[in-house]
C-alpha cells in the first residue's frame, strides 16, 4: 500500500508511448520526433539520454522503449533489450521465419544459443526475477512458432 507522501509526490501522467528505435539511432526525426512533440516534451534531452543507455548495444539494433509522459512536460522511460524473435533470427541467420511453421523448417538452432539469448533478455525489467529455464522455454515455444527448430547439437 502506498503511503500519503508518495501519493502526493505522484505527477499526473499525461500518455504512456511505446517506441521501437534503433539503438543509438534516437534522432528528432520521425519516429522519435512527432510522438514525443505531441506531448511537448524535450526531444533533444530524450536523444541523448536514450543514444547514452544504448551505446553499448551494436547500432540498428531494434530497442523497445516505454516513455512516461508527466503534464509537467517531464518524461520517464525504460528501455528493453531487443524482442526475442529478433534475437532468434540473428542467431539463426534468417530474414523471417517460416511461412507455415510446424510444415517447413527455417533453420535450426541448438540449446546454447537459446540458453545465451535467455541471458540477455534476463536483465529485462520483466524477466528480472524469472528462473533461467522458465525464460529458456519461453523462447524455444518462441522458436517453434517461428518455423525454427532447436537441437542438442548441431549435427
Amino acid at each position: 500500500m502506498s503511503t500519503l507522501k508518495e501519493i502526493l509526490t505522484r505527477r499526473p501522467v499525461a500518455a504512456t508511448i511505446r517506441l521501437t528505435v534503433p539503438a543509438g539511432g534516437a534522432r528528432p526525426a520521425p519516429p522519435v520526433g512527432p510522438a514525443l512533440g505531441q506531448y511537448r516534451l524535450n526531444l533533444m534531452a530524450f536523444c541523448k539520454d536514450f543514444n547514452a543507455r544504448t551505446q553499448k548495444y551494436k547500432p540498428d539494433t531494434p530497442m523497445s522503449v516505454t516513455i512516461t509522459a508527466f503534464k509537467d512536460n517531464t518524461f520517464e522511460f525504460t528501455v528493453k533489450s531487443p524482442s526475442v524473435t529478433w534475437y532468434l533470427k540473428q542467431a539463426a541467420g534468417i530474414e523471417s521465419g517460416s511461412s507455415r511453421p510446424g510444415h517447413v523448417v527455417a533453420s535450426t538452432l541448438t540449446l546454447r544459443h537459446i540458453y545465451e539469448i535467455a541471458k540477455v533478455k534476463q536483465s529485462d525489467p520483466y524477466c528480472q526475477y524469472m528462473p533461467l529455464e522458465s525464460i529458456c522455454k519461453s523462447i524455444i515455444g518462441t522458436a517453434n512458432t517461428m518455423g525454427i527448430k532447436v537441437v542438442k547439437e548441431l549435427d
